[in-house]
């Protein structure tokens, strides 16, 4: 969720495949809060109807027996429905799948610069207030097309991973009355502002073993700084980074393999070179290289702060934005953990205060208190709220790990289960097509939560019979 993914180096090579990827739009208000503003944008979105046509052209079914999947697009470019494991729940209940783009992201940007008072309106508050009013547009879009009374409703359920698993339990909490039920995927759920227990799985998830020869890594590379700090970024690509950047940039290599599932990757590359008697320092380096960024779509300048000042939005950015959200309310701030980090102290809390005021305004700091107050954190407290966890990702300690009948959550055990497994597969990154979970390492019990999930579905529809 934290990765910066340059999305145009990613849709050059990671073959993402989707559902539906031809562009829709609507209008969309700018600021659900003042009454007297009546400014509008572009929001984009997507759908696909293939089971809901197929069920009605097969059967006698009305329309509005539908169900409608709403699947909600995070913090980055939207560039279709996922052809991950929402296609199969979309054809065990003869769906339509709808996804919004998130505003801020991709094509839906309300401004021509992304200017800090130009992002005033950037936030999970108006996020899931668009999607009340973009589950009603579409739901006349829908009648309009099958010539339906104005008050006809199909039946609507939320779907989200990650960033989106959390707007996902957030809407179904806010807005019960236009949504059944919600699936949040490895949703974050409690904003934290030293989000230590992120490192703290990393290490844990790769191993004792692995851990130890990550963290003389990290050392390794400070070390190599320090004689010379040119030669060492430009090793990994990212001359003319602050030394913080720079180092934030090695933690999330490790990390963010780990996060999706590739940790053996990671692990298996490093002991290679060590035992080959490459410097620690050039293994990296080359794991970068040779897979990370590419794999994951990574510009390695992406995490220069200097970057992320630029204003100017594009159809692939989206770091400027989600940095203004994590600095503003949600935080998530991977700091080093204050014992036995694999991640480098400099990455602290003050790095992360400097990054706000410098990228954006001077004392701009995160409120997760009052984040917090407002969606219940951990606590949250709603009904048909649907959360899961995997046993590797080092999201899971900001998740709803509390299981209740209203809110059931399971945790998904297995060697590469990382995040949102349920709906991406194994690895998770990028997700696999229609959320193949052969490649994990305990399949079952991926399915078993599938199973869990889809009795949850069935159960919420069944109200509506």
């Amino acid at each position: 969720m934290a990765i910066r993914i340059s999305t145009v180096l990613l849709l050059l090579t990671v073959p993402l495949t989707f559902a539906s990827d031809g562009d829709l739009f609507f209008d969309q208000i700018l600021d659900h809060f003042d009454p007297e503003n009546d400014a509008t944008f572009r929001q984009r979105y997507f759908e696909d109807t293939t089971y809901c046509d197929s069920a009605l052209l097969r059967t006698s079914a009305l329309p509005s027996t539908c169900p409608i999947f709403l699947y909600i697009c995070g913090e980055a470019t939207c560039a279709g429905i996922p052809n991950d494991y929402i296609r199969e729940y979309a054809r065990k209940f003869d769906a339509i799948v709808v996804t919004p783009e998130h505003r801020y992201y991709g094509r839906s940007s309300p401004f021509e610069e992304l200017t800090y008072e130009n992002l005033t309106y950037l936030s999970s508050r108006q996020a899931i207030n668009d999607l009340a009013v973009f589950r009603n547009f579409y739901q006349g879009v829908f009648n309009a097309k099958h010539k339906l009374s104005d008050g006809s409703e199909n039946p609507w359920i939320t779907f989200g991973v990650s960033y989106s698993g959390g707007l996902a339990s957030w809407f179904r909490l806010k807005f019960p009355h236009l949504t059944l039920g919600s699936l949040s995927s490895s949703g974050v759920a409690e904003a934290v502002l030293a989000y230590t227990a992120f490192d703290e799985q990393v290490a844990t998830s790769v191993g004792e073993e692995c851990a130890s020869l990550l963290r003389n890594t990290t050392q390794s590379i400070e070390m190599s700084l320090k004689a010379d700090s040119n030669k060492t970024k430009a090793m990994f690509g990212a001359t003319g980074m602050i030394d913080g950047d720079f180092m934030y940039l090695v933690a999330d290599a490790a990390a963010t393999s780990v996060q999706y599932g590739y940790q053996d990757t990671v692990c298996d590359a490093m002991n290679r070179s060590k035992n080959a008697g490459v410097n620690l320092t050039a293994a990296l380096a080359d794991y970068c290289n040779s897979f990370w960024y590419r794999t994951f779509g990574i510009n390695p300048l992406s995490y220069s702060q200097e970057k992320l000042k630029l204003v100017v939005p594009g159809e692939y950015t989206g770091s400027r934005q989600w940095w203004f959200q994590k600095c503003t309310e949600v935080a998530f701030f991977q700091v080093a953990p204050p014992r036995n980090s694999i991640r480098s102290p400099i990455v602290d809390l003050d790095y992360h205060r400097d990054l706000c005021s410098n990228v954006f305004a001077p004392g701009l700091w995160p409120d997760v208190e009052a984040t917090n107050l407002y969606y219940g954190g951990k606590e949250i407290s709603g009904s048909n709220i649907f959360f899961t966890r995997a046993s590797q990702d080092p999201w899971q300690h900001v998740a709803r790990s509390e299981s209740t009948s209203a809110e059931p959550a399971m945790l998904i055990t297995c060697a590469n289960c990382g995040h949102g497994v349920d709906m991406r597969g194994c690895p998770e990154f990028p997700p696999r097509a229609r959320g193949d979970d052969s490649s994990c390492d305990r399949p079952n019990n991926v399915d078993e939560t599938r199973e869990e999930i889809q009795k949850n579905i069935a159960a919420w529809l069944e109200t509506r019979r």
